[in-house]
């Protein structure tokens, strides 16, 4: 399996590399133009969402993750 790597960047965008697809609500693909790595937008200001374009560093987004575990998640439901 081909790896992709996601990276949430401090007070920026989430950075995508890898083998990927993004699809839209009706599951249309967007045309990556053969790009291996791509930057979507966090602070919800970008022109170009879903993909970032800078505007965290005009409108002062600040956000810092730090990795952790989730809990697992709950069981199925039973039929």
């Amino acid at each position: 399996m081909a790896g992709t790597r996601i990276t949430i960047r401090d007070n920026g965008s989430i950075k995508i590399e890898g083998d990927f697809e993004i699809v839209d609500m009706q599951g249309r693909v967007f045309g990556l133009g053969g790009r291996t790595q791509v930057a979507l937008c966090r602070c919800g200001q970008s022109q170009n969402k879903p993909f970032c374009d800078g505007t965290h560093k005009q409108c002062a987004f600040e956000s810092v993750i730090v990795a952790r575990d989730l809990p697992p998640p709950p069981p199925p439901p039973r039929m």
